[in-house]
């Protein structure tokens, strides 16, 4: 069975391009643009890793994260953080993620870090 990633980014190119690459990896790949909708989506679908974007409209990646983090039935979930903020990598770590990446990111990293946190 394959592993399902959540993508939240509200850039419609980066969430098709790495639903492209990844489901080519094999993974089951759940695309949403709202940050709103983030855990209702978790609840629904349980992926085994989120990807989620800085930066984005309404909740930013790093309250959707402190959110996730403080409740206890989201509170383990694999979170890469992907951002092309000079100070992605802090914000990230300080809301608490897992991992980090900064765009633009190289693919092969990406699908490594991936399979690292999901194995």
């Amino acid at each position: 069975m394959s592993k399902k990633i959540l993508i939240c980014d509200d850039d419609e190119g980066i969430l098709d391009m790495l639903e492209f690459v990844l489901e080519e990896e094999g993974f089951n790949i759940i695309p949403e643009k709202n940050s709103l909708n983030v855990y209702n989506v978790i609840k629904e679908q349980k992926p085994d890793l989120l990807l989620l974007d800085l930066w984005m409209p309404v909740l930013s990646g790093d309250q959707v994260l402190k959110a996730l983090r403080d409740n206890p039935f989201t509170a383990k979930l694999p979170v890469i953080v992907i951002s092309a903020s000079t100070e992605g990598s802090h914000i990230a770590k300080a809301s608490g993620a897992t991992d980090y990446i900064s765009k633009p990111f190289d693919m092969d990293q990406l699908v490594s870090k991936i399979q690292t946190l999901i194995a």
